[in-house]
């Protein structure tokens, strides 16, 4: 499993979304995404990242960015989690964690729980920022956040 680092360009991938539509990453051209990985649906940290990035949706979409979810939950699992909690956002189903190896995501809490980890990719699919971590899953959102604007302001200012 090689881990992505900054100034890596993102692996190509398509998944199935919450209403079982294919999303195929060559979507995110031209665009700032942010990609986090989250270990499960409705789990108490889970849940508090997912209506954080809900809460801050427009920030995000004022700015240009969008916001995807993946994690192993069914195409199901998500469109329940995603009606429960108005999620805006498109969660993405890695069943076989295939996309999240090749991520390189690692696992955390001795290896048993897959990790939370949010990526900042620019337009042309290139990594500007990795945030990862299992326990501040409301910092994913600010970290993102403030990282979307100083892309924005560099991109501004050249």
């Amino acid at each position: 499993m090689a881990k992505l680092k900054v100034g890596d360009a993102i692996p190509h991938f398509t998944l199935p979304d919450q209403q079982g539509q294919s999303f195929d990453s060559r979507q995110l051209a031209g665009q700032i995404a942010v990609i986090y990985f989250y270990p499960k649906d409705d789990t108490p940290g889970c849940t508090a990242e997912a209506c954080s990035f809900r809460d801050q949706f427009e920030d995000f979409t004022d700015k240009g960015a969008i916001v995807i979810g993946i994690s192993a939950d069914t195409p199901k699992k998500h469109a329940a989690f995603a009606e429960k909690h108005q999620l805006p956002f498109t969660l993405l189903s890695d069943i076989s964690n295939t996309v999240r190896k090749s991520f390189g995501v690692p696992k955390s809490m001795l290896g048993l729980v897959p990790g939370r980890v949010t990526y900042i990719v620019d337009g042309e699919g290139i990594i500007r920022h990795i945030f990862n971590s299992q326990f501040q899953p409301a910092q994913h959102v600010k970290e993102s956040l403030k990282v979307i604007e100083e892309l924005q302001s560099r991109s501004t200012t050249s």
